[in-house]
């Protein structure tokens, strides 16, 4: 299907067409054209997955998210297309990845001791506590600990967009880390309550370790990759890995009374 026509149409002009008339067309259209969307979400997802989950695959799944976003993105509510598809296609590829359970039991298991730990020591201590002393009160030396913390990294999905919400009143459901982004395009009580946990997501961040801090803010804020983090730390893709999921695993104590609470 040849769509070239449409390459000198206005793109909002062709999503109010498209909403009108949903022409088959158009549809393909927008599926070339932001392919390579899917394929950049894709790569930065596989880039902290174990190397036997194929990246094809990922590709696939996030593909799901983006026809997805075709179908029900707005372009009346002012949110650019690419944000709106950025979470549907990140969503559509951690989910279809939950669901398939790939995550060996015995990481499961120590992914669990790690939360543990850290939930039973952060209220004993009243702060975020350093992963020396997490090391300490699980009986391993920060060495072992940070190795555990690379297993863990290599083989779970641990991230802000993997703690859900919903709005049972609206039906509107999103993930933490949809809430960072700050879209627009939802119903006014859905805005309010993700400004709420945005702001207790800033919080939460604010209260880590700077290293772990400066992580996040680059990953999730200004889209970097684990590789060009590095870059910028002077440190090995592994070892900002390693911090990456540390942060992560304090973020989602936490908000871990959070989400239940806006469940």
């Amino acid at each position: 299907m040849d769509t070239s026509k449409f390459d000198h149409i206005p793109e909002d002009e062709l999503w109010v067409t498209y909403k009108k008339t949903h022409s088959a067309e158009i549809r393909e259209y927008f599926i070339v054209k932001y392919a390579p969307l899917t394929k950049y979400v894709a790569g930065k997802i596989s880039s902290c997955l174990p190397s036997h989950v194929e990246f094809e695959d990922i590709v696939g799944y996030g593909v799901f998210g983006l026809l997805d976003a075709i179908d029900k993105y707005d372009p009346h509510k002012g949110v650019q297309f690419n944000t709106y598809a950025v979470n549907r296609i990140r969503g559509a590829i951690y989910d279809e990845l939950r669901s398939i359970d790939w995550v060996p039991r015995s990481i499961r298991q120590k992914t669990r001791l790690v939360e543990e730990s850290i939930s039973s020591l952060e209220s004993k201590l009243g702060r975020s506590a350093t992963n020396e002393e997490i090391a300490s009160s699980m009986g391993m030396t920060i060495s072992d600990y940070d190795d555990l913390l690379l297993k863990i990294s290599n083989s779970s999905i641990i991230s802000l967009t993997s703690a859900r919400f919903s709005n049972d009143a609206t039906g509107e459901s999103g993930s933490i880390g949809d809430s960072i982004e700050a879209p627009t395009a939802y119903n006014p009580d859905v805005i309010i309550e993700r400004e709420e946990v945005k702001k207790i997501v800033i919080e939460a961040i604010n209260e880590l370790p700077d290293r772990e801090k400066k992580v996040l803010i680059m990953y999730y804020y200004e889209d970097m990759t684990l590789k060009e983090i590095g870059q910028v730390l002077n440190v090995t893709e592994s070892r900002v890995s390693q911090i990456h999921t540390s942060a992560n695993l304090k973020l989602k104590i936490k908000l871990s009374n959070v989400t239940k609470g806006i469940m």
